[in-house]
């Protein structure tokens, strides 16, 4: 008799989430043989590599794919929540408000701009929003957090995490070699690097060569523009409600402030202001890096570059357009604020 039949009908997802954690081993195993790439990064990229194998395409458009759009969205969620235990209110107000200004300033001005560059270019559905979450906020973690808000579908979600991707890899190695010929000191080249690249982990991968000092700078930077995940979400989660039009009155509606965003906050305020062992700490950032990867493994899954080259000039340019303003908005924060 065979036993695995009752797990898989009852426990649809737990295949598809097995495979993702065992990615998420090999996007660390690569981290760990290749610092230089981020660990997030490899996720995205292993399933996106995994995604476009013949062989392996029945299985992931079959028994694994209730398991991988849940390690797409309700992990990912989870790995949100976790997210906000990197931020302190306190390391936030010791960048200055000149700082903190520019830098909400660069999101707002990349969020609404990408926005506007998506419709120019025509691209579908709410792409134009997801390209410009990822790119202004926290690249893949916060096109993940969006798209649970406007109920996205996987394959829509894709493109703009492949975008997303490259354009923070390619940063990883491009900033660098702009860094001496711009003039900057190695703290103005972590502000940058914090205000302008995308996703945590490839800031960390960026920055780090010029230093522990400029990497400090760098991270408090960039969680400062984590920290606007929260209102862009709720934002756009207020406005969606409004757009949601049913017949029946007692219809779902999506919630005022989603819960995984209210659980984000609630991180914030605990890391600001109760005292947590670093043990704590360092579990919670273990635990939100495994979510992230596992998560961002099953939304690799789901890109299908056939597709995205049949429409991919208007996404790529879309994405590439975004990268030069924010990474000259960034520029321009840095010379204000030095």
């Amino acid at each position: 008799m065979n036993s695995a039949a009752p797990t898989t009908r009852t426990l649809p997802w737990l295949p598809g989430v097995a495979v993702a954690a065992l990615a998420a081993l090999v996007a660390w195993g690569i981290h760990w043989l290749v610092p230089t790439v981020p660990l997030l990064t490899a996720a995205v990229v292993l399933g996106i590599v995994v995604g476009q194998l013949p062989f392996a395409r029945p299985a992931v458009t079959g028994v694994l794919a209730p398991g991988l759009s849940t390690a797409a969205k309700r992990l990912m969620r989870l790995g949100v929540v976790l997210l906000g235990l990197k931020l302190s209110l306190g390391d936030i107000a010791g960048l200055g408000w000149v700082t903190i200004l520019t830098t909400v300033a660069i999101v707002v001005v990349t969020f609404v701009g990408t926005i506007g560059l998506g419709r120019l270019f025509r691209l579908p559905g709410h792409q134009p929003l997801l390209v410009a979450t990822g790119f202004s906020i926290c690249g893949a973690s916060a096109i993940g957090a969006m798209s649970g808000v406007v109920k996205s579908k996987d394959e829509e979600t894709a493109t703009p995490v492949a975008l997303v991707t490259l354009c923070g890899t390619l940063a990883i190695f491009v900033l660098p070699v702009l860094w001496h010929p711009l003039g900057l000191t190695s703290l103005q080249f972590g502000h940058w690097v914090g205000a302008g690249v995308h996703d945590v982990g490839q800031v960390v991968a960026t920055a780090q060569i010029a230093g522990s000092a400029a990497l400090a700078v760098a991270i408090v930077v960039k969680l400062t523009r984590v920290l606007m995940l929260a209102p862009m979400v709720a934002i756009a989660s207020v406005v969606e409600r409004r757009r949601h039009v049913d017949p029946d009155p007692a219809a779902k509606r999506p919630a005022i402030v989603p819960l995984f965003v209210a659980g984000f906050i609630v991180a914030v305020l605990v890391r600001s202001f109760v005292p947590l062992p670093a043990v704590v700490l360092d579990g919670a950032d273990a635990a939100q890096t495994a979510l992230l990867a596992m998560a961002l493994f099953g939304l690799g899954t789901a890109v299908r570059l056939r597709t995205l080259l049949g429409t991919g000039w208007r996404s790529l340019a879309v994405g590439l357009l975004s990268w030069v303003v924010i990474a000259a908005l960034a520029l321009g924060a840095v010379h204000l604020s030095s």
